[in-house]
């Protein structure tokens, strides 16, 4: 540290008047200069731009434990503490979240479906249980409102909508786009929201009894109720939206576009910790390649579906 300290001030006060003030030998500094670098600087010097680059194509927001996982992954062999001191060299940080404003809006004089999930998002195969709730960015030209629906299973985005307003129809769009990924039939399929007047609609209701699903409500006002999606958006907004290097947000259809490179990153590329560190389309791709009878899902989004209304 003394020696990158002088490095940096000699031009303007001098290498002999530095070391003076410092108590040390101007022998010693120059001596440290033309020693050779250790194995140990030489490795570092290796690893820390691996790590800021394995960094950067995960959005800017994995900590020391996503981090030293990814690494490992890419075929580094280093430790925790050695990625956590690595980080410190290269001046790199994991993302830290911040609270979440609620865009639910209640319709008192709708019915509610019963809440057939009471907090225990786990299923034991897909499409058994799918979660989804709204959230919304600013955007210059306006509110651009985003719906997420999250299979409970691998925790795969299967689908997701993009709008301009938080009518039903965008709801809709999101529950056809997975119904398309999927490609297969959702009977017996729980769908569970929050008490949102979009998923309290008949149309919403109607259209998980075509395909065979039934809506399930949490309670009004507890975000544990929903916590699974409640978290999707966190991860979503502050990853996304409010993450390293995003924004700001000019139009809706720039919030649009990112949306869609994150959901393929979320799904393909983000290590989940609750998945033993791996993927969703990778768990996904293990458990079917262990019971050959469930089906694979695709990435893609069906063509119509990414049109900003």
């Amino acid at each position: 540290m003394i020696v990158g300290f002088i490095d940096e001030n000699k031009e303007e006060l001098g290498v002999e008047p530095i070391c003076k003030v410092l108590q040390v030998a101007t022998s010693t500094y120059y001596a440290a200069k033309a020693r050779a670098p250790s194995a140990r600087a030489l490795r570092d010097a290796l690893l820390v731009p691996a790590l800021v680059a394995i960094w950067s194509v995960n959005f800017r927001v994995y900590g020391v434990r996503k981090l030293w996982r990814a690494a490992q992954r890419a075929g580094y062999d280093l430790g925790r503490d050695q990625v956590a001191r690595l980080m410190d060299v290269a001046g790199i940080e994991g993302l830290r979240r911040g609270q979440k404003r609620k865009t639910t809006k209640l319709d008192p004089g709708v019915t509610r479906h019963p809440d057939l999930v009471e907090r225990a998002f786990v299923a034991e195969a897909p499409n058994r249980l799918w979660v989804t709730d709204l959230t919304y960015v600013a955007a210059w030209s306006g509110f651009a409102y985003v719906c997420f629906i999250t299979d409970a299973f691998s925790r795969m985005i299967v689908g997701w909508r993009v709008a301009s307003h938080m009518k039903t129809d965008m709801v809709l769009d999101a529950l056809e786009m997975a119904r398309w990924r999927r490609n297969t039939t959702l009977e017996g399929l729980i769908s569970h929201s929050d008490a949102g007047s979009q998923f309290t609609s008949i149309r919403y209701g109607e259209r998980l009894s075509d395909l065979g699903a039934m809506p399930s409500i949490g309670t009004v006002g507890d975000a544990f109720d929903n916590a699974l999606a409640e978290s999707v958006n966190a991860a979503y907004k502050s990853e996304l939206i409010r993450g390293p290097g995003q924004g700001p947000w000019k139009t809706i259809e720039d919030v649009e576009l990112a949306t869609l490179s994150w959901v393929h990153w979320f799904n393909t590329e983000r290590l989940h910790e609750y998945l033993g560190y791996v993927p969703p389309a990778e768990f996904e791709a293990a458990c079917a390649a262990e019971k050959p009878d469930q089906k694979l899902v695709g990435v893609l989004a069906p063509p119509g579906l990414l049109d900003t209304e």
